[in-house]
């Protein structure tokens, strides 16, 4: 009988590039949630959300840097 841990398809870990990116946009996005939760700005708020999520549903690291740039600089362009 194999192990638990021979069962099932395994996991394939992405490239260390897009890791990188992931990690990166995801720490600037808890940054900017915290900061738009404590200074109760909305776009902050809702930008730093997102930059913790998007890099699970793209799998580019074109779009990814692309999408992540726009999300980082949105705040300082968008004040509401």
């Amino acid at each position: 009988m194999p192990g638990a841990l021979a069962e099932g398809p395994v996991p394939k870990m992405g490239d260390p590039a897009s890791l990188f990116l992931e990690l990166l946009f995801s720490a600037a996005g808890a940054g900017y949630f915290i900061y738009g939760k404590k200074q109760k700005a909305t776009v902050p708020f809702v930008c730093g959300l997102v930059l913790m999520v998007y890099p699970y549903f793209v799998s580019s690291n074109l779009l990814l840097v692309i999408i992540g740039i726009v999300l980082m600089t949105l705040p300082y362009f968008v004040r509401l």
